[in-house]
């Protein structure tokens, strides 16, 4: 770097100082997502003044010891924003950072966590679709429910025209994104490397799909590999870009929690798919049902949770039979007459707690609509009005 404030990348080419984007391409590279002192510096200082510092103009920064700095300036003498820019091109990537039309003023919700910018493939704008997504994340290893359930939330969710953003990864994640493509839907994968780099390599087709149809979001630069950590880290930006985050399954220990509970400090909502209580890949999800965490079964349910007003899912209900539509006195009378036998209207009378002349004219009602015959001076119900409204009831 000159002592103009110019980049000067490693094949000499220098560029003005005071190119904001340039300036943060080249501290994507220097500096880990999710770096919270890094992130102090830039919103203190700016990203010139940080990059003149790693170029050794001026003193050290604070926050980080003599051998941190060291490691941060040794990557900031190989950065070279120009090439990844170029690289990017090449791969029809584009470099948002804050600032732009297409930045998302949700992810400015991770205060000096945000990110330094995003490197995104992918022709829909990132700002409009981050307005109405929703997150779904899950277990990787997770069984063929759990499969079954993240598709068809990806599915629902994008036929109610919501964006469903995940993570692209084995299991959950993949059939999230499948049922979101499946109905023809937005998704969003955000990956913990360079989204040039598709990752796992099982999913190349996955995520090149997603490109082409949706948004392939990632702060690494071109080339970059993922790393346990910045798995962990690239959590935090799925729960910031979206409305809420929905957990279909989850053992304790469970990168799927972390989201969830970035979601919940962010102030989004947390959601979780209840899976069988002997489950350990379930575990996890009902342990955040215990807390703050709402319970949802299907996509109508989430669009409720996150939409707008009326956006009301039906309501739940058995199917109405035809004894429910009858007066509730009929049906108190109804109820008294004895399963197996014949009784007589004095002992229905007493059984529905009313008076025999009024039994009497009910029963005559139940019986022109098919629930009783007389046989004597008896009442009895008929072989239809014994049938059980669940025919499985009873069944071992």
């Amino acid at each position: 770097m000159s002592g103009d404030g110019e980049l000067e990348s490693r094949d000499g080419e220098r560029v003005s100082g005071g190119d904001e984007r340039l300036h943060r391409v080249f501290l994507a590279r220097v500096i880990e997502p999710g770096d919270e002192v890094c992130g102090r510096w830039l919103r203190q200082l700016g990203a010139g003044e940080v990059v003149r510092r790693l170029f050794g103009q001026g003193e050290q920064l604070p926050g980080v010891t003599d051998k941190r700095w060291a490691g941060l300036r040794a990557r900031a003498q190989r950065a070279d924003p120009e090439r990844d820019l170029a690289a990017a091109r090449d791969v029809g990537m584009r470099f948002v950072c804050p600032g732009d039309p297409e930045w998302s003023a949700q992810l400015d919700d991770l205060g000096d966590a945000r990110p330094i910018g995003l490197w995104v493939r992918g022709r829909p704008n990132l700002r409009m679709w981050a307005l109405r997504s929703v997150a779904v994340v899950g277990a990787r290893a997770c069984t063929e429910y759990g499969a079954h359930m993240a598709a068809i939330l990806g599915t629902g969710l994008a036929e109610r025209g919501w964006v469903v953003v995940s993570g692209g990864a084995y299991g959950v994640d993949g059939a999230t994104h499948r049922g979101a493509l499946a109905a023809g839907g937005a998704t969003v994968a955000v990956l913990a490397c360079g989204v040039d780099q598709p990752y796992p390599r099982g999913h190349t087709q996955l995520i090149t799909r997603i490109a082409e149809q949706g948004l392939v979001v990632g702060e690494l630069p071109p080339g970059e590999h993922p790393t346990p950590s910045r798995f962990i880290l690239r959590n935090r930006v799925i729960a910031a870009l979206t409305r809420g985050t929905v957990v279909v399954e989850a053992a304790y220990r469970s990168g799927a929690l972390v989201t969830a509970r970035a979601a919940q400090r962010l102030g989004r909502y947390t959601i979780g798919v209840p899976g069988p209580a002997t489950s350990g890949l379930s575990a996890g999800v009902h342990e955040l049902l215990r807390g703050d965490a709402v319970l949802v079964t299907d996509a109508a349910e989430i669009a409720e949770l996150v939409g707008d007003m009326g956006d009301l899912a039906p309501d739940r209900r058995g199917p109405v039979l035809p004894r429910d539509l009858l007066d509730p006195d009929a049906r108190r009378v109804l109820a008294a007459l004895p399963a197996r036998r014949t009784a007589p209207a004095e002992e229905i009378a007493r059984g529905a707690g009313t008076t025999q002349d009024d039994a009497v004219g009910r029963l005559y009602e139940l019986r022109s609509l098919g629930y009783v015959e007389r046989h004597g001076d008896g009442w009895k119900l008929t072989r239809e009005a014994m049938i059980p409204v669940h025919p499985d009831r009873g069944r071992c």
